[in-house]
């Protein structure tokens, strides 16, 4: 037996040598193995998984399901209020993570109605809605709120909007951009030739008209026009839109009419707004 000589490191033998050596090609292999396998895997789960954050969704993605949820709103007013679709809403440089920007889309209708109990036009919307959205009206500091899942973690809510109205949204909450969001395109040429009729009797419009649409659930569309004109205050508000059903709300500062189309209008110092509405069947 030979001795080891203190402060050196015995020597190796040559079967120790090979044996090291093919357990390092061994980790090698496996590691390239396990990187395959991981990319495999990642690659699967991004086409076939649903995504388990609102971050894995961009806007391009969650807008179109914003519209379908508008579509599904204005279908169950139904005869609850005088419906009007409200223009998109988006938030830029909102924040996805505290490292990416990223924008967030609300889209809403507003409802007129003939006053009362708030909580009870919520319910009514409540229990048309899809059951898979798991609608409720429960209560937020002392007012109703009505609260629903969309799907693709798109948030629906409900809640008063004043005396004798009613605000429902849909909203995205801070999402990656993508590709960005096109809001839904579609002829509203008899809404927006009725807008024009009622506001001729002002005048005309004194702005741009906006067109604002939602898919229906059942197919077609939900269509608004929107307009305003210059109104004296001495001036009625019904006296614009003639014959038609029984209005909800018939005021000084306020006229909502149902029908095919609707009619919604408000005063706001000597300007009046008008929205003209076919909304989606209920």
């Amino acid at each position: 037996m030979s001795a080891v000589q203190p402060g050196y490191a015995p020597p190796t033998r040559p079967d120790q040598v090979g044996s090291g050596r093919r357990r390092q090609r061994w980790l090698v292999v496996a590691a390239v193995v396990w990187a395959v396998l991981l990319a495999g895997l990642t690659w699967w789960s991004v086409r076939n998984d649903p995504p388990t954050v609102k971050e894995q969704r961009s806007l391009d993605q969650a807008g179109p399901v914003v519209d379908r949820a508008i579509g599904e709103l204005s279908a169950a007013v139904g005869a609850a209020g005088v419906p009007a679709l409200l223009p998109d809403r988006l938030e830029r440089d909102c924040r996805v993570t505290p490292l990416e920007r990223g924008t967030a889309l609300e889209r809403g209708i507003e409802v007129a109605t003939a006053g009362g109990d708030a909580r009870d036009v919520l319910r009514r919307v409540a229990d048309r809605l899809p059951s898979e959205w798991r609608a409720g009206v429960s209560s937020f500091d002392g007012e109703p709120l009505l609260r629903a899942d969309a799907g693709d973690f798109v948030a629906v809510e409900g809640r008063p909007g004043g005396p004798g109205r009613v605000l429902l949204t849909a909203a995205t909450g801070c999402r990656p951009v993508g590709a960005g969001y096109r809001a839904p395109a579609a002829d509203a040429a008899g809404e927006s030739a009725a807008l024009a009729r009622a506001l001729g009797r002002w005048g005309g419009a004194t702005g741009a008209v906006q067109v604002l649409t939602a898919p229906c659930p059942g197919g077609g569309t939900a269509r608004t026009a929107r307009a305003e004109a210059a109104a004296p205050a001495d001036q009625r508000l019904a006296a614009a839109f003639g014959a038609g059903a029984a209005p909800v709300v018939d005021s000084v500062d306020r006229y909502a009419r149902p029908g095919d189309p609707a009619v919604l209008a408000e005063r706001v110092d000597e300007r009046v707004r008008v929205a003209v509405t076919t909304s989606c069947p209920s």
